[in-house]
């Protein structure tokens, strides 16, 4: 059975996934950069500015702060595609896998720019009467009515990509190989699934306690944990990388020669590196997925530039300092090349290996609370896709699933729940970068009104940007 599961999911991901898509989410990013004249990063400090609250205002519409947008953002791509997703790249796609994770978090950046700037732009009203935002919601509100299939195809498919596959598996496999079989409590060779449902089981009902609560919960457990576990994974790492700074030299080498090589991909050739990169990078930032504009699109806020210009932040963070300090740890340490753990367990070898013990400590501590805050964001993404298509009365039940689904996928393989999540994330793509594409200049021609304004150093640029007079 669970190998019918495998199979399954894998062919699903491999239909889902082609060097078409490659073009999607590369050349989309790409486009964006272009025609905003790289603008958009000459603001960042701007951003850090709104996240800091300079420019909150109470009485905007929507629904949680800057900040809040950010880290309940960032609560769903900085956990599992960090650390397990980072193990599974080298693994698969070998070293280079990361350096195009790099080259995806670029372009991501732009990308997210302008997603998530449209999704305060296009925001909409749900049945009960509440503004929301989402790809969905653009799509509805600003493209013609025979594209709004597309939005229909991004909440039904983001029904199945926000599932917590890689959280709840990977959150069950670290605790099964670090805590029960490291102090004895278990056996290697014992059958793991009576304990995967147990422990599921668990996982669930604590998930359950705080989705029900809604975004407000949701976003408020982020503000705090997601700061937190990022500061402390980030300051361990650092540590260990300067007891071994002689070596990053190499470790970096290796990951660009190693991305127009193809030696130590597991498909043998530059594609599979390209491919496996772009969808690691893909999951680890999720620019141009749709995921993180369901979020940002509820922040408080009249001004879509605002959102736009900090949710540029998140890739920063998550893959090309997040990511790069997991790679360079599992590089260094060695442990790809010689250790047959996978995903979150191999990062973790990599910690002990530099750190003893202590590192395992961290790794894991991290790996539970960032396992956590991604399941609790993910929870309300598939919230926001099931009100859309089934309604509003319908979240709870929806809700229910999700939990129900922590323990269904703590069986079965890494490979399924991967698999799964690559899948559908592929599927999302399409109707978010396609809006994002076609609605680009809406975005170019209220970012040129409020830079102009901030340039001129008025800390108060006007609001109402002139939505309905942009160019089509």
């Amino acid at each position: 059975m669970l190998d019918t599961i495998q199979f399954i999911t894998t062919q699903y991901a491999a239909y889902a996934w082609g060097p078409w898509l490659l073009v999607l989410l590369l050349g989309g990013g790409f486009y964006f950069l272009v025609r905003s004249k790289f603008a958009p990063f000459f603001y960042l400090r701007h951003g850090i500015d709104l996240i800091r609250g300079k420019y909150d205002n109470p009485n905007d519409p929507g629904h949680i702060s800057h900040f809040s947008a950010l880290t309940a953002g960032m609560a769903g791509t900085i956990g599992m595609g960090n650390i397990a997703g980072v193990a599974l790249a080298i693994q698969i796609g070998g070293p280079g896998a990361i350096f195009w994770m790099w080259m995806t978090a670029i372009l991501g950046i732009a990308t997210k720019f302008f997603t998530c700037s449209l999704a305060v732009m296009y925001r909409g009203y749900d049945d009960k009467g509440e503004l929301q935002g989402g790809p969905m919601y653009v799509i509805r509100e600003a493209l013609p009515k025979r594209w709004h299939f597309l939005a229909s195809l991004f909440a039904v498919v983001g029904l199945v990509g926000c599932l917590p596959a890689l959280q709840s598996n990977q959150l069950i496999q670290i605790f099964r190989d670090l805590v029960m079989i490291e102090q004895g409590f278990l056996s290697p060779s014992e059958d793991p699934l009576v304990f995967n449902l147990i422990s599921g089981t668990i996982l669930a009902g604590i998930t359950g306690a705080v989705i029900f609560g809604g975004l407000n919960r949701i976003a408020g457990t982020a503000r705090v944990l997601v700061p937190l576990m990022t500061g402390l994974y980030l300051v361990t790492v650092m540590f260990a990388l300067l007891l071994n700074i002689s070596a990053i030299p190499g470790a970096l080498s290796l990951i660009v020669s190693d991305a127009f090589t193809g030696e130590a991909a597991a498909g043998g050739s530059v594609l599979a590196v390209i491919l496996y990169g772009v969808q690691r990078g893909a999951y680890s930032n999720e620019a141009g997925m749709g995921t993180e504009s369901l979020v940002h699109g509820a922040a408080k806020t009249n001004e879509p530039i605002r959102e736009g210009l900090v949710a540029m932040l998140g890739p920063i963070i998550d893959t090309l300092v997040v990511c790069t300090a997991t790679a360079l740890m599992i590089l260094i340490a060695g442990t790809w090349q010689s250790d047959a753990s996978q995903g979150v367990t191999l990062t973790a070898n990599a910690f002990s290996t530099l750190l003893g013990p202590a590192g395992t400590v961290v790794v894991f501590v991290c790996v539970l609370c960032f396992a956590t805050t991604t399941m609790f964001t993910y929870s309300f993404y598939g919230s926001q896709c099931a009100s859309f298509v089934f309604g509003s009365k319908h979240v709870n039940t929806y809700r229910m699933v999700f939990v129900v689904s922590i323990v269904l996928i703590a069986i079965i393989s890494i490979e399924s729940a991967v698999s799964l999540i690559d899948g559908s994330f592929a599927l999302m793509a399409i109707p978010t970068m396609v809006s994002a594409i076609w609605l680009a200049p809406k975005v170019l021609h209220a970012a040129k009104i409020y830079f102009a304004k901030l340039d001129a150093d008025d800390d108060t640029p006007d609001p109402q940007t002139e939505i309905s007079e942009q160019p089509a």
